[in-house]
């Protein structure tokens, strides 16, 4: 019993220390000061990020400047396709990087199972379907119209990007912490 004292002692003091780094700040892994984990993006903050996605070639799909605002999401929820999400994990405030997803990161590799033809005696107001338009499906979801033929209509169910590798690049500008 004397020689198990020292060592539950120890712990116990060990684990008070501990506890007290675990706050609000911790020590940077290179040495100097201290980290302010109020800025660092975890799973369930709330945050802010502008955004710019391009396709391998540089042409832009999509950014944050085209809606005048940042893009608001919270972190690692899956609000976000999959590479995003989990790219903003860890950020800092005003961080900023670029990252590349594959389709399986992104929305998925193209399914050709996904792309379906169907009588266009089933769909409502047949006499102005035109290629391009999308339609909703309650069992497939929303697709898209590629071919019209006589009596049927084919149509892809796959997302528009599906397939694709996207490029984005991503700057952290707001972090709201879980409570």
């Amino acid at each position: 019993m004397k020689k198990i004292f020292p060592v539950l002692l120890a712990i116990i003091i060990l684990g008070l220390a501990l506890a007290g780094c675990a706050q609000q700040a911790s020590q940077d892994n290179n040495g100097g000061g201290t980290v302010d984990l109020s800025k660092i993006v975890e799973t369930g903050d709330k945050i802010k990020v502008e955004y710019k996605g391009t396709f391998e070639n540089g042409e832009e799909f999509d950014s944050s400047a085209k809606f005048g605002e940042p893009l608001e999401f919270t972190a690692g929820k899956g609000e976000m396709i999959k590479g995003f999400d989990s790219a903003v994990i860890g950020m800092r405030l005003n961080d900023e990087k670029t990252i590349t997803l594959k389709p399986e990161d992104a929305y998925g590799a193209r399914d050709e199972s996904k792309i379906i033809e169907i009588p266009k005696s089933s769909i409502a107001d047949s006499n102005n379907l035109k290629v391009g338009m999308t339609l909703q499906s309650p069992q497939a979801g929303i697709g898209t119209i590629i071919q019209i033929k006589t009596d049927s209509v084919i149509i892809d169910f796959n997302h528009p990007m599906a397939g694709k590798t996207l490029v984005f690049w991503i700057k952290v500008v707001e972090i709201t912490k879980a409570k």
